[in-house]
């Protein structure tokens, strides 16, 4: 999807609350599109990380596409809880970032298209997100919930999103 006349390929972000449906809806969209997936779930720096990850894709991945520079992002290494290897991203190919951080009005500005992801049901949420990954999130989906909030107050996701998507 790279265009022609050495335009930048395009860049979608996909945002919303945990077990919304983001991974499900920008895996497909990647599939159908020929993207390359990045999803924040690999980049957070622990439990405590959204916004961590959400400036660490602004500065790797999103300013270094504007600026001319190769893409690239560090992964977090669950298991042993610290920094695994860097990765980088094909800046001539399209690309979709997912995750809860992928929105806020500074990298919406350098993205081609914010797509929110909306299941307001908290509930079914959760379970979603428990029955994907597990009792380990059930222990932490409050610590993780807070941050979602305090980023949806700092950045206004759902507001700077151009397409909201039932989830």
């Amino acid at each position: 999807m790279s265009s022609a006349d050495g335009a930048r390929p395009r860049l979608t972000l996909v945002d919303g609350r945990s077990g919304s449906g983001k991974t499900t809806w920008a895996t497909a969209l990647a599939g159908a599109s020929g993207a390359q997936l990045l999803s924040l779930d690999d980049v957070y720096p622990g439990w405590d990380g959204l916004e961590a990850a959400e400036s660490h894709v602004l500065h790797h991945v999103l300013r270094a596409i504007a600026d001319g520079r190769t893409p690239r992002w560090r992964a977090w290494n669950w298991a042993d809880a610290r920094p695994g290897p860097w990765h980088e991203l094909d800046p001539r190919r399209p690309l979709v970032i997912e995750g809860c951080g992928a929105i806020s009005t500074a990298a919406r500005s350098l993205a081609d298209h914010a797509v929110w992801i909306e299941l307001p049901d908290e509930v079914e949420r959760q379970r979603r997100a428990v029955a994907r990954d597990g009792e380990e999130f059930a222990r932490h989906w409050q610590r993780w919930a807070r941050q979602e909030e305090w980023h949806a107050h700092l950045h206004d996701p759902r507001g700077v999103a151009d397409e909201l998507v039932p989830g």
